[in-house]
């Protein structure tokens, strides 16, 4: 088990990109970044192997966690940690979502499928302290604060995928209030398990004589096991786990097909007025989608520690050039130093992406529109393109490893699975890249787009990152007039051309902030290295970004078969 809790890193980055000094009173950052990683460090490092190679079990009582996983979540709510960023009026702390964000860090990358049970109950408390009724914030909310409950969200089904529209479970009121829900959920995280005494789902269902698509659609609030008038759990409420995914990565994390009233005694709450789920849902996908960002710098600062670990014990081969030489750690080998250096600068440069935006998060709760406006617009770069960093710096972390990555023994492929789904669930990268381009690009007729730019170019020091502002700024504003299918040809690579800018001009700003110790030295070669090395790859995807859609189609789909 290799894992040290990177507090100074998070602390830094809280700092100077967060400006957490102007969210709230500092003095206590330090004492939760240290005590959420001498926890995460105890109790759920020491698991993340046996969650890899035992995994959550299906049983027809139920999913079961491999043996200490209930023992450390319960740890987990004894130690207040789900209570950090919700407000007080709730029950939590009240603390700034960044810090919030930070917590969620050191325990995804102390054991990343663990850690999915916490990330998806923080969106359920979104969804209802946004859209629930008193009534409903009164029973739930308290209990999902601390993590006594956990909480999922129920959107895909086997006919629809991504395409939520075509949802097919259905309310039927009861005419008391309460809707009896049936339909089949499937990919549900955490679906169900022995770690708490009750789970609560929100799930998507169709109203009768609802219309066709998304309008048609409402949120409800489907308890595992329903509420006594006291409030605590009673009946079984008719929800199933038939079946735990059989997955590449993420075992420690059961993925669920989820049955809603086989026998018809489901009872749902709903959330919001009827036809609003997709709006309730989106409070709650729209939080989710950070916090997936975040599980890329979550594997990725997991696959590096374990990288350089490896590096700095692993003997083998002298230096080139060096007559005569002895062998040497492979840490000294250029080519080492290279991927371990790609590795640090591509984790802190997600880092800095997500913490920008959680910063944003937290500004736009204060009521400051322009940092609401420029959350919408970061949301997509940072789900998708630290997911993308994730997956490239967790194939780098066995490359370093050479042979022995490849077998598990060493625990570097885990990282590399478990990584794997990050830019597939809640929203495909293909699906952010197009919100980016056919919804983000747009707001205020552009204005959200160009202030950012402007902030950029103003910042920007490095000659290839201004070169890449300037780029973006070009290719944005002709995306902007281009037809539907050419926007979304050029999606992706206009997402990472502009996901790396701004993780450039971020990581220039943390080099401006260095002092003159070890940590300020890493710090300003691995930012340097970002700028120099990083950014100009953006700059060659140029041609993608302006080719179109012409050259996709110009063949007929079967020819692929060809």
């Amino acid at each position: 088990m290799v894992f040290t809790p990177a507090a100074a890193e998070q602390r830094f980055v809280l700092d100077h990109v967060v400006g957490i000094a102007e969210l709230t009173d500092t003095d206590m950052v330090d004492a939760v970044l240290e005590g959420v990683g001498q926890f995460a460090e105890g109790e759920w490092a020491p698991l993340k192997r046996v969650g890899d190679v035992v995994g959550a079990k299906w049983t027809e009582e139920g999913v079961v966690m491999p043996d200490g996983f209930p023992q450390a979540y319960r740890a987990y709510v004894e130690g207040g940690w789900g209570t950090i960023g919700v407000p007080e009026v709730h029950g939590g702390q009240g603390m700034p979502f960044a810090i919030q964000t930070a917590v969620l860090e050191t325990l995804g990358t102390a054991n990343m499928g663990f850690a999915l049970c916490p990330t998806l109950t923080v969106g359920a408390i979104e969804a209802l302290a946004h859209h629930g009724t008193p009534e409903q914030q009164a029973l739930y909310l308290p209990k999902l604060v601390t993590g006594e409950w956990t909480g999922t969200m129920n959107l895909t089904e086997p006919q629809a995928g991504s395409d939520v529209g075509a949802l097919r479970a259905k309310a039927e009121p009861l005419g008391d209030g309460k809707w009896s829900v049936s339909g089949v959920k499937i990919y549900i995280s955490f679906g169900d398990h022995d770690l708490a005494e009750n789970i609560v789902h929100l799930v998507l269902a169709r109203t009768p004589d609802a219309p066709e698509g998304t309008r048609g659609i409402s949120l409800f609030l489907v308890p595992k096991y329903r509420l006594n008038e006291d409030g605590t759990p009673g009946a079984f409420n008719d929800v199933r786990a038939v079946s735990i995914e059989h997955k590449m990565g993420l075992h420690a994390s059961p993925t669920c097909v989820l049955s809603f009233g086989d026998n018809g005694e489901c009872v749902g709450e709903l959330i919001g007025p009827v036809g609003g789920g997709m709006r309730a849902m989106f409070t709650m996908m729209n939080n989710a989608r950070l916090n997936v960002g975040l599980q890329g710098v979550q594997v990725a600062e997991a696959a590096t520690q374990k990288a350089v670990h490896y590096a700095l014990d692993r003997v083998q081969s002298a230096r080139a050039g060096v007559a005569g030489g002895k062998p040497v750690r492979i840490v000294e080998h250029p080519d080492v130093r290279r991927m371990l250096l790609r590795m640090k600068a591509q984790t802190q440069a997600a880092r800095a992406l997500v913490y920008y935006a959680a910063g944003m998060v937290d500004r736009a709760g204060v009521g400051d529109a322009e940092a609401k406006a420029r959350l919408e617009l970061l949301t997509p770069l940072a789900k998708a393109h630290a997911t993308d960093i994730g997956c490239e710096v967790s194939s780098i972390g066995i490359q370093v490893h050479g042979g022995m990555g490849y077998v598990e023994e060493t625990g570097a492929a885990q990282f590399f699975r478990d990584a794997r789904i990050t830019p597939i669930y809640e929203g495909t990268n293909g699906i952010q890249a197009a919100d980016l381009v056919g919804r983000k690009l747009g707001l205020d007729n552009g204005g959200v787009f160009a202030r950012l730019v402007e902030d950029m170019r103003r910042d920007a020091e490095g000659t290839d990152l201004k070169a890449l502002v300037e780029l973006c700024d070009e290719t944005g504003r002709r995306m902007q007039g281009l037809d539907h299918d050419d926007r979304l040809a050029a999606s992706y690579p206009f997402l990472t051309m502009l996901s790396t800018a701004v993780c450039g001009w971020l990581m220039e700003r943390q080099a401006r902030a260095t002092s003159d110790d070890a940590f300020g030295a890493m710090k300003r070669t691995v930012a340097r290295f970002h700028v120099e090395q990083v950014v100009p790859e953006a700059l060659g995807l140029r041609a993608a970004a302006m080719a179109g859609a012409s050259r996709l189609y110009e063949v007929e789909a079967e020819a692929f078969a060809a």
